[in-house]
């Protein structure tokens, strides 16, 4: 399984949906960058800010990662990760 090593901190916690389909968002209030070796199977997208990843028990959440887009896409770009 392959990982991706990177400097995030959590922005949003998606815990799901309430009766009326709005998103229940839980936003921590984390200032210091941490070192994680994510799995590449859980990333679902990658954006100029965030990483969208999957969690525990259906949750989703948006990462804030240190670097640049065109950095983790080279670096996964030579890992052989990314398609043309």
């Amino acid at each position: 399984m392959p990982f991706l090593d990177l400097e995030v901190r959590t922005a949003r916690i998606v815990h799901g949906f309430d009766e009326a389909n709005r998103e229940i968002v839980e936003c921590p209030e984390e200032t210091d960058f941490t070192r994680k070796l994510i799995a590449v199977s859980r990333i679902q997208s990658i954006s100029d800010q965030y990483l969208l990843v999957t969690g525990s028990h259906g949750r989703i959440m948006y990462w804030e990662y240190r670097g640049s887009l065109d950095e983790v896409e080279a670096r996964l770009a030579v890992a052989g990760l990314t398609l043309e």
